[in-house]
């Protein structure tokens, strides 16, 4: 009983006795340490993310303070900036004092469009500069954000054996649900790393249309996908496909080539 109880309590040598235990599984996953430059890179991407939902937050307070006194802005960020600006030029439309308010949002928010630019000036500097960060962002639906990203999560790709262990990591494949010899596949895990996920989602959205209508192995497969099942259902299958991809490009060294697609 003495020992059973010695084993339930929670001491250092327990804590070392089970470590070192783990460490001889050989199915352990272990978490690889970020370099310097990964770490730069991480916190570069957080404060930024941070700017961008500020900005967003902004931008919908704007459209709230007019939809109260009847105005409805147009959809797009370009849009709306010019007919904020015709609003300050003295519509009747608004009060002087909610001119001036709109005025102190203008002003706030290209401060904020200025501080993401000079964020994306520098990651784009680090793509110039980095031979693996170009061939991800050379990758259709990868670009700057997203492969500064995958280089600040995952390096070199090591720490994951094939393409697929990486999508499930960004929580990117379906759950599985197994009992009595059955496999049931549910939703997405959503496991992982959820702001890649997310850009990796974005970047997805953004180029299957004219990836679809490319002659290549990824445009005949993602026709077939769009044939039986919901747009969101593909984007979301390319998002994991292009993880697989960028996978292959950091492991294997080489460059994407959109006539022929890695096996990831």
């Amino acid at each position: 009983m003495s020992s059973l109880t010695s084993k339930a309590q929670k001491t250092d040598d327990r804590d070392a006795e089970a470590i070192a235990e783990a460490a001889t599984r050989p199915t352990m996953r272990f978490v690889s340490l970020k370099s310097e430059a990964q770490l730069d890179l991480q916190i570069l991407h957080r404060v930024r993310e941070r700017l961008v939902n500020a900005r967003t937050a902004l931008i919908n307070q704007l459209r709230a303070v007019l939809l109260e006194r009847g105005i409805i802005l147009p959809k797009g960020r370009i849009n709306l900036m010019r007919r904020l600006e015709g609003l300050m030029t003295g519509d009747p439309a608004v009060s002087a004092r909610t001119r001036t308010l709109l005025a102190d949002l203008h002003d706030e928010w290209a401060g904020l469009d200025q501080r993401v630019k000079a964020y994306d000036d520098e990651l784009a500097a680090l793509i110039r500069e980095d031979v693996q960060a170009r061939r991800l962002a050379a990758i259709p639906g990868i670009g700057v954000i997203n492969a500064t990203a995958l280089l600040a999560a995952i390096g070199d790709g090591s720490a994951f054996a094939k393409g697929r262990d990486l999508a499930a990591w960004l929580g990117l494949t379906p759950r599985q649900h197994s009992t009595g010899g059955k496999t049931k596949l549910l939703g997405l895990s959503k496991r992982g790393n959820g702001y890649l996920r997310k850009q990796l989602i974005h970047g997805a959205r953004a180029a299957m249309p004219h990836l679809a209508a490319e002659p290549n192995q990824l445009g005949t497969w993602l026709q077939a996908m769009l044939s039986r099942a919901h747009p969101n259902v593909v984007v979301v299958a390319l998002a994991a496909k292009l993880a697989r991809i960028a996978w292959a490009v950091l492991r294997h060294e080489n460059d994407f080539d959109r006539q022929v697609v890695f096996a990831a």
